[in-house]
């Protein structure tokens, strides 16, 4: 099965279930997605007992996709440049600090957080796992997903200042996680080989200043571009050129491409850029192109995360791990916001309960998974991708469905 087969049967599914969502279950998106993908992939388990023509066919083309390379790599990119162009600047200039906070002194308290009471666990569970790979389990769950929260947000009809605290988070923690997790694992990976403390200083600097200064510079760039033309398909076009050359430049340079993007997406997207250097026309064409397009690779994505229970060894031990690691996640993310909440609430005018909403809004998604499956066997790689996918699922279906309801009831 070539690559142009593979993905026409992908987008035929994405259309199909995406139809069924829209026409019956009326979900937001990523959650009547992922959720009848699930149930469409049980019910080829089924029809397997009797003819295993299907499974053998939905496998095969799992098989064929490198996950973790195709979202890290590919779309992860062009999701998060998306989700930067439509976040409110001014907010996110308010609240800079706190999501600043949120972003890297979180992720990083909450990797820890999460990684001690995962060593616990699963050593009273008889699982003997060394510590260093619980830490890299914490570092892969803490990140929050922007592509699983942006949607399911604006449903909710959170007030702008709480979205943009949540958004911004999740846009920036993606790449800052990614660097952690990058990091831990270079020193899983050293074995008795030792790290100096300034290389992973180094690794952790280059990865997140480095992306942060790139993506200003192609924002800029970009900018300059759209502004000496008036011509609303080239500028879209220089759009997409900035986000494809600046992931291949990134990934030259082993710069953080995610942080890049946000970067380079909150620049153009910024209403003092918009109003220079966009005509309402050019203005108009580029959000409804990103809009399609973050709606397409969506779409693609949550299907995918629902067809890679295949490739999921779901013993016993893993699933009740998975299942007890739901509330030890959440309880570690509450911790891990405490602080940051206390101190900037009062200044910054918080919504009431914002730790609970932040916690229960959190969502984790495919970054989780396609993290979790770059892990190597001797990291006990099926053991933390079942419980990844298992919280990931739950995160999803379970805290997506409920957080409009959580939030009515909080703020109004």
């Amino acid at each position: 099965m070539d690559v142009f087969t593979i993905i026409s049967v992908l987008v035929f599914l994405s259309a199909i279930f995406g139809y069924l969502n829209a026409r019956f279950l009326k979900l937001p998106n990523s959650i009547g997605l992922m959720l009848i993908t699930i149930v469409f992939t049980l019910v080829i388990f089924g029809i397997g007992y009797v003819d295993d023509t299907l499974i053998n066919a939905e496998r095969y083309i799992i098989d064929q996709i490198d996950f973790k390379s195709v979202l890290l790599d590919i779309m992860l990119s062009f999701l998060l440049f998306a989700g930067a162009l439509h976040t409110n600047f001014e907010q996110l200039k308010v609240q800079r600090w706190p999501i600043m906070v949120f972003s890297t002194l979180g992720v990083l308290v909450s990797t820890f957080l999460v990684g001690t009471s995962m060593y616990y666990l699963l050593q009273l569970m008889g699982m003997e796992i060394s510590f260093i790979y619980c830490l890299l389990f914490g570092s892969l769950i803490s990140p929050t997903d922007p592509i699983a929260v942006l949607g399911i947000l604006k449903k909710a009809g959170a007030p702008k200042q709480l979205e943009t605290k949540i958004v911004g988070e999740s846009l920036f923690n993606d790449g800052v996680g990614v660097v952690i997790f990058l990091t831990i694992f270079q020193l899983a990976s050293a074995g008795e080989a030792t790290v100096e403390p300034l290389e992973i200083l180094e690794l952790f600097g280059v990865e997140v200043i480095g992306g942060l200064a790139l993506g200003l510079a192609l924002g800029w760039g970009t900018y300059k571009l759209m502004k000496s033309i008036d011509d609303y398909d080239i500028e879209v076009i220089i759009t997409l050129a900035t986000v494809m050359v600046g992931t291949l430049i990134a990934q030259k340079f082993h710069l953080s491409a995610p942080l890049a993007m946000v970067a380079a997406g909150l620049v153009v997207g910024n209403d003092t850029v918009r109003n220079s250097a966009m005509s309402e026309t050019t203005e108009t064409y580029v959000d409804k192109f990103w809009e399609l397009l973050d709606i397409l690779l969506n779409t693609l994505l949550f299907v995918l995360i629902g067809m890679e229970m295949l490739v999921l060894s779901f013993k016993t031990e893993y699933v009740i791990a998975g299942l007890l690691a739901i509330p030890l996640v959440l309880i570690c993310r509450y911790l891990s916001l405490l602080l940051p909440i206390k101190f900037f609430e009062k200044k910054l005018d918080f919504v009431p309960r914002t730790n609970l909403i932040m916690t229960w809004g959190g969502l984790r998604g495919g970054i989780s998974i396609a993290l979790a499956l770059g892990l190597s066997d001797d990291m006990f790689r099926d053991v933390f991708l079942v419980i990844t996918y298992i919280v990931v699922v739950f995160s999803i279906i379970g805290q997506g469905l409920t957080v409009e309801k959580l939030i009515k009831r909080v703020v109004q």
